[in-house]
C-alpha cells in the first residue's frame, strides 16, 4: 500500500508541474521486497519503492545545452545589426550594391538621398549663380546632410556603448549563475550522499546550465554525485561546489575606446568564446558596426576633401575667395562653414572674380557626385555609400536566417526531450488510475487477512 501511495503522490508531482519549466517528469521504481524462504519455498513479501527517478536523456540534455550557444550568439547579432539598421534609417534588401543598383538599398531619407539632394542643389546654383535662394537651399541642404552625417556617428557611438553595456551585463549574469550552479553542486552532493533523490534541484542545474549556455559556450562534465564541473574558454571555473573563477570584461586596446572583451576575474586570463550572446555582441561590434563607422566617417571625409579642394578656385558673388565649403574632418564633426551660412553670397561658385554669372566651379562641384574616388576604392560617393548599406542588409539578412534555422532545431530538440522528459496528462491520468486501483486492491488484501484473522481468533476461543 506504501508504495501504490508513493505511486499516487509522484503522479500528482507531475500533474502538478505540467506546465513548468524546465521540469523532468519524474517516476517511481517499485521493486519486489525480498522474498522469505519458507518449508514449501520462497514466500513474497510485496514490493517497495527503490528511487524516484527522473525520466531524462542525458545526451540530449547536452544536445540542448550546446544549442543554447547558437540561439544567443545569433540572436546577439541579430539585435545589434537591425540597431545599426535603425541608425541608418535605410531600407536594407540584403542584396550586394553594384554601381548601377547601389540606389535599391537606401531611402530618400538617410544619406543616400540627402548626397543625392547635395549635388542637386549645387546644379541648381549653377542654373542661377546669382540667385540668393538657390544658394540658400544648398547651404541648408548642406546643413542636413551635415547633422545626419554627425547623428549618424553619433548613434554608432551609442550603439557601440550600448553593446558593451550588454557584454557587461552578460558577463554578470554569467558569474551569478556560475555561483548558483556550484551551491546547486553541494546541495545535489548532499543529498545523494545522504541518499536522497533531489530531482527538483537536478531540473534547476539544467535551467542554470541552459542559461549560461545561452550567454557562451560552455563545457561541462558530471562527476558521480551529481555535481557538474564547468569550463569557459578552456578554463576551469567551478569545481564541484567551488567557484574556482569568475569572468570580467577588460579594456583589449587600453586606450579607453571601448572594445571591451573578457578574461578570467583571476589573474587576468584572456578568454576565446566560441558562441553564446557575448561573442555574438563582440564579433557585432568589432566586425559590422567598426566596418561601417569607418565606412562612414571615409565618406564624410572624402567629401570634405573633394568639395573644399574643388571649391578653393571659385569665387563668391562679391569676388571673395579661400573659403572652405565644409569644415570638420570625419562624420563625427561634418558641418558647413559657418561664413556661408551667415551669408549664402559667399558661396564660390564662379571661376572668376570679376564674373558674377560665371557657374564654371558650381558645375565642377555638381561633376562631383558622378566622380569616382580613389580613396572610395573608385567608387562614386553614392555608390560607396549604396555598398556599405548593402554589406548590413547582407550581414542582417543571414543573421535573420541564422536565427530561424537556429531556432527551428531548438524547437526540435524540445519536441524530442518534451517526449522524453514532458508531463503527458492522459499518461500520468493513467498511472493515477493504476496507482489507485492497486491501492485499493491492497487495502482489499488487508482487510480479507483480517477478517481471516478475527475468524481464526473466534475458532480458538470457541
Amino acid at each position: 500500500m506504501q508504495a501504490q501511495m508513493t505511486g499516487v503522490d509522484v503522479t500528482g508531482q507531475n500533474l502538478a508541474n505540467v506546465s513548468t519549466t524546465g521540469y523532468t517528469r519524474q517516476t517511481v521504481d517499485i521493486q519486489a521486497s525480498p522474498d522469505i524462504s519458507t518449508s514449501i519455498g520462497d514466500e513474497g513479501t510485496g514490493a517497495n519503492v527503490v528511487a524516484i527517478q527522473q525520466a531524462v536523456n542525458s545526451m540530449l540534455n547536452g544536445q540542448i545545452v550546446t544549442q543554447q550557444s547558437s540561439n544567443g550568439y545569433w540572436s546577439a547579432q541579430q539585435s545589434a545589426l537591425q540597431s545599426l539598421q535603425t541608425n541608418l534609417d535605410e531600407f536594407l534588401n540584403g542584396t550586394a550594391s553594384t554601381s548601377s543598383t547601389s540606389t535599391d538599398t537606401t531611402s530618400d531619407t538617410g544619406l543616400a538621398g540627402q548626397l543625392s539632394s547635395l549635388f542637386d542643389d549645387f546644379q541648381a546654383v549653377a542654373t542661377s549663380p546669382t540667385s540668393i535662394s538657390a544658394r540658400q537651399e544648398l547651404i541648408s541642404q548642406a546643413q542636413t546632410l551635415s547633422s545626419t552625417f554627425n547623428q549618424v556617428d553619433s548613434q554608432f557611438d551609442a550603439t557601440r556603448s550600448s553593446l558593451n553595456s550588454s557584454l557587461t551585463n552578460d558577463v554578470s549574469s554569467a558569474n551569478q549563475l556560475l555561483t548558483g550552479i556550484a551551491q546547486l553542486n553541494g546541495q545535489i552532493s548532499s543529498a545523494e550522499f545522504s541518499g536522497g533523490t533531489p530531482n527538483d534541484l537536478l531540473d534547476e542545474q539544467q535551467q542554470d546550465l541552459q542559461n549560461l549556455a545561452q550567454l557562451t559556450n560552455i563545457q561541462t562534465s558530471t562527476g558521480s554525485n551529481g555535481a557538474v564541473d564547468v569550463s569557459i574558454g578552456g578554463q576551469s571555473l567551478v569545481s564541484g561546489d567551488k567557484v574556482l573563477d569568475t569572468l570580467q570584461t577588460y579594456d583589449a586596446s587600453g586606450n579607453g575606446s571601448g572594445q571591451l572583451l573578457v578574461q578570467t576575474a583571476t589573474g587576468g586570463v584572456d578568454l576565446t568564446l566560441t558562441g553564446g550572446s557575448m561573442q555574438g555582441t563582440i564579433d557585432t561590434r568589432d566586425g559590422e558596426l567598426t566596418t561601417m563607422q569607418n565606412s562612414i566617417n571615409t565618406l564624410a571625409s572624402s567629401l570634405i576633401t573633394q568639395i573644399n579642394s574643388v571649391n578653393s578656385g571659385g569665387y563668391s558673388l562679391t569676388g571673395t575667395t579661400g573659403t572652405d565649403f565644409f569644415t570638420g574632418t570625419d562624420a563625427s564633426n561634418i558641418s558647413v562653414n559657418q561664413s556661408l551660412v551667415n551669408d549664402p553670397s559667399l558661396v564660390q561658385a564662379s571661376g572668376s572674380a570679376t564674373a558674377s554669372g560665371d557657374n564654371t566651379v558650381a558645375l565642377q562641384l555638381a561633376d562631383l557626385g558622378l566622380a569616382t574616388q580613389s580613396n572610395l576604392d573608385g567608387q562614386t560617393f553614392g555608390d560607396s555609400y549604396g555598398e556599405t548599406v548593402a554589406a548590413l542588409g547582407d550581414a542582417l539578412s543571414n543573421a535573420n536566417t541564422q536565427v530561424t534555422n537556429q531556432s527551428a532545431v531548438s524547437t526540435m530538440l524540445s519536441t524530442q526531450q518534451s517526449s522524453v522528459s514532458g508531463v503527458n496528462i492522459d499518461q500520468e491520468m493513467t498511472n493515477l488510475m493504476g496507482f489507485q486501483r492497486a491501492y485499493e486492491a491492497s487495502a482489499e488484501l488487508v482487510t480479507t487477512v483480517n477478517e481471516m484473522m478475527e475468524t481464526l481468533n473466534e475458532m480458538k476461543s470457541s
